[in-house]
Parts: C-alpha cells; sequence; structure tokens
C-alpha cells in the first residue's frame, strides 16, 4: 500500500522540482526573464490551491485510488504539454493540469494513509509517504540537469511524466476498488468547510500554511546563500543541497518510533521549534562551509520530524474525513509555497540572510505555538486512547 501513496507525492514533488534547475534555459529559449520564467511555478501552485478546495469532498466520496489515477494523467498531460509549449503563454496554461494534478495526487497520497491503514499504523506509514518525496531532490534534480545538458530543457519533464506513468501503474496495480460513499451522503459533504469549523482542525491548518511558507523560504534561497557566501560551483552546490534531502529521507520513517515514546504532538513542536533555531544559527553563523553542512542536515533532521509528525496529527483531527483533511493540507503546502517565495525574498532584499534567518526562526516559533492548541486524536500516540499495542495492517475484503 505504501508503494503507490508514495509515489502519488514523489510525483507531485517531480512536477515542482522540475523547473528550479531549468529555469534560465526556459528563459532563454522564449526570450524573457528568469523572473519571468519563474512565474509558471506561481501559476502551477495556484492552481493546485483552488484546485484543492473541492478535492476535500470529492475524495471523500468517490475514494482514493479514482482521484490517484484522475491526478496521474493530468500531471502527465501537463508534463507532455509543457515540453512542447511553443510560448510563454502556452507554457503557462500548461502548468494548470500539472497544478490539478498535483492538488488530487499530494491529497489523495496523504489521504490514503488514513483510508488503507489502521490508526496504529498511520505514523510509520506517513513517514514513509512524506520521507519518499525527497527522491524527486536527490535522483530527480541530477537527471533533470544530465537530461538538459545532453538535448534540451524540454527534455527534462520525461522525470515529472515517468514519475506519473509509475504512479498510475502502482494506482492500477495495488490500490483496491472500496465502495463509493452515496452522493447524498452527509459524511460526504462539507469539504474544507468542516476543517475550518472545527477549532483544533483550523488550528492545525493555519500552522502547516506558516511552517509550510517558513520551509519555502529556506528552500528556495539555500542555493542562492551556498552561492553568495561560499562561492561554491554549481556541480558543488547539487551535492550540498542534495545531502540534506538525504537525511531528510532517512529520518522520515523513524518518526514513528519517537512519537511512540514521547507523543504525536511533542514530535510535532520539537521538530518546529528545533527547525526554527537551527535555521536562525544557519543564515547568522558562518565559519566554514563544513559547518555549514552539517546544520543544514540538521534543519532536515528537525523538518523530518515537523512535517511527518504534522501530516499524522493532522490526518486524525477529522478521522472520518481524511480526504478533507488532506486536501486542507494541500492548500496549504501550496499556498506556502507562494508566500514564502515571496516574502522570504522581500526580506532577503531588504536585510540579507540574517534577517532570512530570524524571520524563518519568528514563522516557525508561531507555528509550533498554534500547535498547543491542536488536539490529539484518538489512537495516537498521546492522545485519549493510546494503549501502546502494535499497529496492525488494514487489509481491505
Amino acid at each position: 500500500m505504501i508503494i503507490p501513496l508514495a509515489a502519488a507525492t514523489l510525483s507531485t514533488q517531480a512536477s515542482i522540482v522540475v523547473l528550479a534547475p531549468i529555469v534560465v534555459e526556459v528563459a532563454n529559449a522564449f526570450g524573457v526573464s528568469v523572473s519571468a520564467a519563474g512565474q509558471a511555478r506561481a501559476v502551477l501552485a495556484g492552481t493546485a490551491v483552488i484546485g484543492s478546495l473541492s478535492i476535500g469532498s470529492l475524495i471523500d466520496r468517490i475514494g482514493v485510488r479514482p482521484l490517484l489515477i484522475t491526478g496521474s494523467l493530468l500531471s502527465l498531460s501537463g508534463a507532455v504539454i509543457t515540453s512542447f509549449a511553443p510560448t510563454i503563454t502556452l507554457f503557462y496554461i500548461a502548468q494548470v493540469p500539472a497544478g490539478l494534478g498535483v492538488a488530487c495526487m499530494l491529497s489523495g497520497g496523504f489521504a490514503g494513509v488514513g483510508v488503507y491503514f489502521e490508526d496504529r499504523d498511520i505514523p510509520w506509514a506517513m513517514g514513509y509517504v512524506v520521507g519518499l518525496q525527497s527522491l524527486a531532490w536527490i535522483i530527480g534534480n541530477p537527471v533533470i540537469g544530465l537530461l538538459t545538458d545532453a538535448g534540451s530543457w524540454r527534455l527534462a519533464y520525461l522525470v515529472p511524466a515517468v514519475v506519473s506513468l509509475i504512479a498510475l501503474t502502482a494506482t492500477l496495480v495495488v490500490l483496491p476498488r472500496l465502495p463509493l460513499r452515496p452522493r447524498g451522503d452527509a459524511s460526504s459533504r462539507g469539504g474544507l468547510r468542516l476543517v475550518f469549523r472545527d477549532r483544533s482542525a483550523r488550528r492545525w491548518t493555519v500552522s502547516e500554511l506558516m511552517a509550510y511558507a517558513v520551509w519555502t523560504g529556506e528552500l528556495t534561497f539555500a542555493g542562492a546563500f551556498y552561492v553568495e557566501t561560499y562561492g561554491v560551483s554549481q556541480t558543488a552546490l547539487g551535492f550540498l543541497l542534495s545531502l540534506p534531502s538525504a537525511v531528510f529521507l532517512v529520518s522520515s520513517p523513524r518518526v514513528a518510533g519517537l512519537a511512540d515514546r514521547i507523543g504525536q504532538k511533542q514530535v510535532v513542536m520539537i521538530g518546529g521549534i528545533g527547525m526554527g533555531i537551527v535555521m536562525l544559527v544557519l543564515f547568522n553563523v558562518t565559519p566554514s562551509i563544513w559547518f555549514t553542512l552539517p546544520v543544514f542536515c540538521l534543519v532536515a533532521v528537525f523538518a523530518a520530524l515537523r512535517l511527518t509528525g504534522s501530516s499524522t496529527l493532522g490526518l486524525g483531527q477529522l478521522p472520518q474525513r481524511p480526504g478533507a483533511m488532506m486536501s486542507a493540507r494541500t492548500a496549504s503546502a501550496q499556498l506556502g509555497y507562494m508566500i514564502g517565495s515571496l516574502v522570504g525574498g522581500f526580506v532577503l532584499a531588504a536585510g540579507g540572510f540574517p534577517a532570512l534567518g530570524v524571520f524563518l526562526f519568528v514563522g516557525l516559533i508561531l507555528a509550533s505555538l498554534l500547535v498547543l492548541g491542536v488536539t490529539v486524536p484518538e489512537g495516537l500516540p498521546g492522545g485519549p486512547a493510546d494503549t501502546g499495542e502494535a499497529p496492525q495492517l488494514l487489509v481491505p475484503d
């Protein structure tokens, strides 16, 4: 069950990551500025946010499997159309199906953890679904670079296209068909409105938005920080950025074990506060690159705690509505990407990297304080019915 769900979330990251290494080539091909070419990322994120607003009630009615199939086809078509786009306008338009694919697959991939696994299974399953997304950075970025150097930036879109095909195949082969809820079933209506009517779910959603905005601020400007602070080459930069992603991949599946020992909310709090403190040090203390690299890796460890633990915590806020909660997560993440890039760029321009570090620290502390008001749902470590029993896999009939 992990394979199709992880492939779905990996596909969304491939669609998001692909533009970063080739944005200069895209700008040159269409005769526009790098900033103009980079706006395609905003189009994709904006479309994903809008799509997420309607997916919550849809996924809880039609199920995870049909949504992942639809998302895979949308992502595949977006990659193909983008690779053949003759003008910058059509390049932008091609981001619409790609963005809708991200909305479907990111929401469906995470909601599937709640659908196909028992409560006690959810934390470790979520660790793999979250952690395996980093393969888009570890493997996808180098492959994108090789394809671009070997032919054209258009070949780079083979990466999201192939990953979308893998997700589609895994969904069709592995995920079982589950009964659909009746169209008039009250439990399948409401979508994001249910999330925002619930105080705990609402606080979790806002906390997630703030955390992703800060996380994006760090990811967006990490490369520029290395180049401007230490003058590293592009080849060295690829290694420096991939190593923390590998640390994130290794750390994420281990979050469940820590949560069992100290509690689900405590893991999220430690991860968020730890990220904030380490980011403050990262951008303000720069004695050498050999100091900075381990600090980046430490950020990845705390990020694994925060992102994996929070996804599990959020999924349980409305246990009968995993689609609504995970569509709220998708909307928060994509909106956070947009806000983080915009505000982080403004802060960087105004005060440099030290000011960016302070901004990231404050944002994560505020996001962590919001988590204090989030309820630990029944069945999770630290929740009201935490019995400490071993997890069991849910095998549908």
